[in-house]
């Protein structure tokens, strides 16, 4: 997904954000009918390192069919490239890391529901849209949607891209418990029930922090197969500290919202995968000293979930221990 340098983390304030909103009759495209239907904003999250792509990422939104989309384009602390009129612009001075960029857009949309789409992806139909509003005017308690990762040169879809633990057909829709940051569509109350994304998590796991609150908070969520957007294959482990930052960010995960006999079950679960799957020493050696780093510095607000939580977690195909 988005490709930030990740930096050590800062405690620079982030106040001083620029916003460049564009005028109303710029940002639309096409007139939603009916005003029942829910309005759509949608926050694009760069480096200011891929403007071409970033171009073309703004072009697949504006020409979506039948549904008006408010486009803000956050630039994380760097220059941004020349823009298409109608974006709404938020300039960072620093590199904030994913979820607080994107908290910072989110703050600067309009719509009810806000779709995320990251710099180098972007949406394959024009009516994709209209589908993610459609989806969400007919079941209110409808929280997230996670979008279908399609691989634009036609390869097979990723099914580390699929948020279940039994991935099945990529093409099959259903009840998840988390959704993919870069590729997805939130309620905006269910977004605000859930306190947003956790902004000190920088990169890693602040998905499912922010799914496990949207679910404690009465809404669902759901894997969308027909709701598709292109993205190159890529490998998670580019990113600068990926181990690290995985390890210390599931540490928070539990500590922040899972019951105690689920965290430590959870984290158990994690340390054993881990140690199975990882064959590289380097490795394994960072993501154990990002494990210690979870337990020794601040989590954040510890709110476990209800169990029945857990429960509806558990039916859905996903318990939180694994």
């Amino acid at each position: 997904m988005a490709t930030p340098v990740i930096p050590p983390a800062s405690d620079t304030a982030t106040s001083a954000a620029e916003v460049s909103r564009a005028p109303r009759a710029e940002r639309s495209r096409s007139q939603v009918s009916g005003s029942s239907k829910p309005t759509l904003s949608c926050v694009l999250l760069t480096m200011g390192t891929r403007p071409a792509e970033l171009r073309r990422a703004i072009t697949s939104v504006f020409e979506q069919e039948d549904a008006d989309v408010e486009v803000v384009v956050v630039s994380n602390g760097a220059e941004l490239p020349e823009l298409p009129e109608g974006v709404t612009t938020v300039l960072l001075p620093e590199n904030v890391g994913i979820p607080e960029g994107r908290n910072h857009g989110v703050r600067a949309t309009e719509g009810d529901v806000i779709l995320f789409l990251d710099d180098d992806g972007w949406y394959r139909s024009t009516d994709l849209a209209r589908h993610v509003r459609e989806r969400f005017a007919a079941d209110t308690s409808l929280g997230a949607l996670s979008f279908r990762i399609a691989d634009p040169d036609g390869g097979p879809d990723q099914r580390r891209h699929v948020p279940r633990l039994r991935v099945g057909d990529s093409r099959e829709s259903s009840v998840v418990t988390t959704f993919l940051g870069g590729a997805c569509a939130i309620r905006r109350t269910a977004f605000e029930a859930g306190g947003g994304l956790p902004g000190d998590f920088f990169y890693a796991h602040e998905e499912t922090d922010l799914a496990w609150r949207i679910m404690d908070s009465g809404y669902t969520i759901e894997y969308d197969a027909d709701a598709v957007m292109y993205h190159p294959a890529v490998a998670p482990t580019r990113h600068e500290n990926f181990y690290r930052l995985n390890a210390r960010n599931r540490v928070w995960l539990a500590r922040r919202n899972l019951p105690w006999p689920l965290a430590f079950a959870y984290l158990g679960t994690w340390v054993g995968l881990t140690v199975l799957r990882e064959r590289d020493r380097a490795a394994l050696r960072s993501w154990f000293a990002g494990f210690r780093e979870g337990w020794r510095e601040d989590a954040g607000p510890r709110t476990p979930i209800r169990w029945s939580t857990a429960w509806r977690m558990t039916r859905a195909g996903r318990p939180p221990i694994i």
